[in-house]
């Protein structure tokens, strides 16, 4: 069964002292997002609705300029695209999951009435809200359902799925079992599967008409979110409008939303400030440093959070010299001072990363092995590397070029160098980082990735052979692990196998953990509801800032 009993709820520990009504503070502490597998009848079920206060305390009408900390120029194809957090808060702004995750860590079903598995994991029912239309008048039913799923995992010769193909390759058949039901066989026991739905917010229903044509699948974004598409200018801003007929009653509340892409956080806080930005989001340190005191002056409404965030790292290729070879890596393990990178460009905000799992979500440990800093040891392993291939285990570390992330990457150079390793700094804006990853086209790159959730969504940036295997990783142990996390429905179990997959990344030091990212979110006082309204049919809350995206259907703006 499915479940989430009350001991598995994450926590909010470690609060500070109350704080103004216009500042909220979230960390992880304890618990565990992972969705918990018991052996009984398994169904993410919707239960009664209810009404919510959220429509009545606020008023409909008017909208706001978002700030995102990068655009998406490949466009919204769905099963085609490469989203990060940005491209994700525009996604759900025009598409809905069939799934979502709540503020406990719980899939629930969000387009999908219930999400339910047979008693071995291996086949799924998807029922459907009846009565959902598409932005073009056209019913979301089984049929489209099918089509979209078909897309993702590549089945569907008009789309180029790309990387969604590894990720939904554990599907074996989708079905049409009625106009409102779809069944989903897979090739092995899946308890995870509601997670892989969710995508983190990536997989989102699109209309037959925009996956028709895939000469205009990027551009022609037909959904069945709150808000349609009106204009998308690349690398100035897409505008969105009110979805008059939008299934969630009383939403959106906002007439248009804008979103610009301000890469430079600087920047945008500055823009922000000044009043052409509404709401932004962002993960530098000093910007939620100043957006903190504006909150306490009461300039803006804030909420941060690590709770839920993705790791920031040094990605190494470990099919490219140096990194294939574990003398350069575990040089780098030792002669890399993250607390010293972290206290003098993050101020200390984040919380130090001891593996690709945070504080609660399974996997996670307080000591994954990871070895504490040492000069000594990293020469010598430089050394013996020098010795081995005739040259130090030098390389270009690829970063974004933005303020933050060269600055990062200096104090990655200077380090270094302390240890007999030169670095060269080479600098490109996210979506050339992103292409330049799928491709393999770099020795260590400047990362963010792994958002908390059930640890399965995670195998296919590892496991061999995965075309988002970024690192190249080709590990058999981890392999062994990834598989054997996957099938697992006992949930002791499960969460030993991803503590052992966290202390053999450790072992084999095949990245170098930074630290959880916070994300922070703030708006101007005057724009109400930016967590996002309760989700429907009593499932709870939105996760709020889950891997540095929200919900923008329940924004409105005050008189």
């Amino acid at each position: 069964m499915l479940t989430h009993p009350p001991e598995e709820v994450p926590d909010f520990a470690r609060r500070r002292p109350p704080l103004p009504a216009a500042y909220s503070r979230t960390v992880r502490r304890g618990g565990t997002l992972a969705v918990v597998i018991a052996l009984a009848v398994a169904t993410l079920a919707a239960p009664a609705s209810a009404a919510t206060a959220t429509q009545r305390s606020q008023r409909s009408g008017g909208e706001v300029v978002w700030g995102l900390d990068a655009e998406t120029p490949e466009g919204w194809c769905l099963p085609a695209s490469q989203l990060a957090a940005a491209g994700i808060i525009v996604a759900n702004s025009i598409y809905d999951t069939l799934v979502t995750i709540n503020s406990k860590g719980k899939y629930v079903p969000y387009l999908a009435e219930s999400v339910t598995p047979n008693a071995t994991y291996d086949q799924w029912t998807i029922k459907l809200r009846p009565g959902v239309k598409f932005h073009d008048g056209s019913p979301l039913d089984a049929d489209v359902v099918k089509l979209n799923l078909d897309s993702y995992r590549g089945v569907n010769p008009k789309i180029n799925a790309r990387t969604n193909i590894f990720v939904f390759a554990n599907v074996a058949d989708v079905q049409v079992v009625d106009p409102l039901t779809v069944s989903v066989t897979t090739k092995t026991p899946w308890p995870a599967f509601p997670a892989v739905l969710f995508g983190g917010g990536r997989n989102g229903m699109a209309a037959r008409a925009q996956l028709d044509d895939p000469s205009t699948c990027a551009t022609n974004l037909i959904g069945t979110g709150p808000f349609e598409r009106q204009e998308w200018r690349v690398n100035d801003h897409m505008t969105v409008t009110r979805n008059p007929d939008y299934w969630r009653k009383g939403f959106p509340l906002l007439d248009k939303i804008t979103f610009r892409p301000v890469p430079d956080s600087s920047v945008r806080l500055t823009q922000f400030q000044g009043g052409q930005l509404d709401v932004m989001h962002t993960s530098s340190s000093d910007a939620i440093a100043q957006l903190r005191d504006l909150a306490k002056s009461g300039k803006a409404t804030f909420y941060e959070s690590d709770k839920g965030a993705d790791v920031a790292y040094l990605m190494l290729n470990s099919a490219k010299p140096p990194f294939d070879d574990i003398l350069a890596r575990k040089a780098v393990q030792y002669g890399r001072n993250t607390a010293v990178i972290n206290q003098i460009r993050n101020r200390g905000i984040p919380e130090l990363a001891t593996g690709p799992f945070g504080p609660g979500t399974m996997g996670y440990l307080k000591d994954s092995g990871i070895p504490e800093p040492n000069l000594k040891k990293a020469r010598t392993l430089v050394a013996e590397y020098t010795a081995k291939h005739g040259a130090p285990p030098n390389y270009t570390y690829t970063a974004v070029n933005t303020p933050d992330n060269i600055a990062i990457a200096e104090l990655v150079k200077e380090q270094a160098a302390k240890f007999g390793v030169t670095v060269t700094i080479d600098t490109v804006d996210q979506a050339t980082l992103i292409n330049r990853a799928l491709a393999g086209d770099f020795q260590g790159m400047g990362f963010r990735n792994h958002p908390g959730g059930d640890p399965d969504a995670q195998s296919v940036w590892w496991k061999s052979g995965s075309p988002i295997n970024f690192g190249r990783i080709k590990d058999p142990e981890i392999d062994r692990l990834l598989d054997a996390g996957r099938v697992e429905t006992d949930p002791a179990k499960r969460t030993q196998i991803y503590e052992d997959l966290n202390r053999r990344f450790a072992e084999q030091a095949w990245n170098s953990w930074s630290w959880y990212t916070v994300w922070a979110l703030a708006a101007k006082p005057d724009v109400k509801g930016i967590l996002g309204p309760p989700l429907p049919d009593g499932q709870g809350k939105p996760f709020p800032l889950f891997g540095g995206t929200v919900q923008v259907l329940g924004e409105s703006r005050s008189d």
